[in-house]
């Protein structure tokens, strides 16, 4: 919807007064974004299971709508101003990028807020550090409409991310040729051109891809003419930098659905914008207080986006209500799975917004380890997913690995403490999870995986009673 501004999330009470102690926030930082390598790969995680997880919890912001949000101020010249800003490795990667394109970045931790001018840009071509940088997350690819827009041209690095199974560039690479760019593959790297500006196209997506939908619609910001795009993907961080677009000055109407139509503008102005907040780690820290048997109260969200996440979660025994805007756990929950009509056995499967998140698959399998009854977990989205069901095995979960996108889980399970190594940021997220739940101690490796997707897991978990430490 035209003229609808980035910010209309703001001003919205919290309800959190009253809740009888301090939220556990993504606000109060002590280093602030700092560098990439703040955290060792060698990190761990050091858990003392067995302790209720509860208290008050204020969500970071949403970690795949600042990648793109990021990226998206390159297409408008000038100081933009960004808040709720989450503090993760992934975008302290993303500003490490923009700092080696030019970009001036200015850093307030303590308003968690980030202002990033952009009128300078630097040369294109990559340098090591670039090289090294945007092969490390999958978000990289995300700078290559504003970069084209202002430059004409691009090289960028093959994007990296999670290695949990094949995940396609086709999509993305046919929007932007659709719209006008030149592509190659050359040593490794994506070398795109540009001439004359974008120009607007009716794409169809051959699959809902979030970042090729984020890709399409940056270009079609300032393309010539009217873009639509169909078969969009419309999770809540699109909605998001849809609502940055717009108060930018672009025309974008549809936001929510699969249809996005863009009349594309001759140039976009820097403005201010507020992060959503991160509904999958809603999901993540409501799954450990009800697998703990914690009280948990989570503040500032978006009730809209939890939908899904909380229609399953009560299918695998989870209760939650709100009061006000306040989305309450109860502490001490007998978990039981909801079998489907019939006694039949029920299912969890994840699909595109409004589906269920993909990144919760993990954590949804957790969580029926603690719950009675048997469930059928199907990935549907990625092949890889799921393997991390050994290491949950060797700590004494019953489940089975039927293929790589199914899992069958019978609850409950005592859990016991283990050495176990995470192989992605969710599985790492559903580890600690199990190892809250597990008799004894655990020692989670490759603790900078979940540092790349969740913001100071280890001090916001003690901080709402965990025994968790990073050795």
């Amino acid at each position: 919807m035209a003229g609808e501004h980035s910010d209309s999330r703001l001003g919205r009470s919290t309800g959190g007064a009253g809740c009888g102690s301090t939220p556990v926030s993504g606000s109060a930082r002590s280093t602030g974004w700092g560098g990439v390598r703040e955290h060792s790969a060698g990190d761990c995680f050091m858990v003392e299971g067995g302790r209720p997880v509860g208290g008050v919890l204020e969500p970071a912001g949403n970690k795949n709508e600042a990648l793109p949000v990021l990226a998206a101020t390159l297409l408008a010249p000038g100081l933009h101003t960004l808040t709720r800003v989450p503090d993760i490795l992934d975008v302290r990667t993303q500003l490490a990028l923009l700092r080696e394109l030019g970009a001036v970045l200015r850093e307030d931790p303590a308003q968690q807020q980030i202002e990033v001018d952009t009128r300078e840009l630097g040369a294109q071509t990559p340098s090591a550090e670039l090289a090294t940088l945007g092969g490390a997350i999958r978000g990289s690819f995300l700078l290559a409409p504003g970069l084209l827009h202002r430059t004409g041209r691009a090289v960028l690095p093959r994007p990296g991310g999670d290695r949990i199974g094949r995940r396609r560039m086709d999509t993305h690479l046919h929007a932007l040729r659709q719209m006008g760019a030149g592509i190659e593959v050359r040593d490794r790297h994506y070398h795109l051109e540009l001439q004359g500006g974008f120009k607007g196209s009716d794409i169809f997506l051959d699959e809902a891809s979030v970042m090729a939908t984020e890709n399409a619609l940056m270009a079609g910001a300032v393309a010539r003419g009217a873009t639509r795009i169909s078969n969009a993907a419309c999770e809540p961080h699109v909605q998001g930098l849809c609502r940055f677009l717009i108060a930018a000055g672009a025309k974008v109407q549809g936001i929510g659905s699969n249809i996005l139509e863009i009349e594309g503008v001759p140039e976009l102005a820097a403005t201010r914008h507020e992060i959503g907040p991160d509904h999958i780690e809603v999901g993540s820290f409501v799954a450990v207080a009800a697998m703990t048997g914690g009280a948990l109260r989570v503040t500032r969200i978006e009730p809209d986006d939890l939908r899904m996440i909380r229609m399953v979660f009560a299918r695998l025994g989870v209760e939650t209500h709100f009061e006000g805007e306040v989305l309450c756990v109860p502490g001490k929950q007998e978990l039981r799975i909801q079998d489907d009509r019939g006694g039949a056995l029920p299912k969890v499967d994840n699909a595109p917004w409004p589906g269920f998140p993909t990144d919760l698959s993990p954590i949804a399998l957790v969580l029926a380890t603690q719950s009675r009854g048997a469930v059928l977990i199907h990935e549907r989205m990625f092949e890889n997913r799921l393997f991390f069901v050994d290491r949950l095995i060797t700590m004494g979960a019953r489940a089975v690995l039927c293929d790589p996108h199914r899992a069958l889980v019978t609850g409950p399970t005592a859990l016991n403490g283990e050495t176990i190594t995470t192989p992605d940021i969710r599985a790492g997220m559903a580890l600690i999870a199990a190892a809250l739940c597990a008799n004894g101690r655990s020692l989670i490796m490759n603790a900078h995986q979940v540092d790349r997707g969740y913001e100071r897991i280890d001090e916001r978990l003690r901080a709402l009673g965990a025994e968790i430490t990073r050795v």
